[in-house]
């Protein structure tokens, strides 16, 4: 019998866990400017930005400090709708 293990990299690449992208949508900022005001590349941004990585809670502050908006409005609530 074959174990199967669901890693947690594998977990995040199937469902969006932020919303950085529709944020910066929102207010029309580009992810390059977001990327050199947090002093990251771009490529790790554009991570952020498509859900492959996820930022910590350090970096997620610091992008909703850096977007003006409150840590909530950059998580997806996951709790389903009654």
């Amino acid at each position: 019998m074959r174990t199967q293990y669901l890693y947690l990299d594998d977990m995040t690449d199937q469902m969006e866990l932020n919303r950085i992208k529709e944020v910066l949508d929102e207010k029309g900022i580009k992810q390059t400017w977001l990327a050199e005001k947090l002093g990251k590349s771009f490529s790790m941004v554009n991570a952020y930005v498509c859900n492959r990585k996820q930022p910590s809670l350090e970096v997620l502050n610091q992008i909703a400090e850096i977007l003006q908006v409150s840590v909530k409005d950059l998580i997806v609530d996951n709790k389903e709708e009654k």
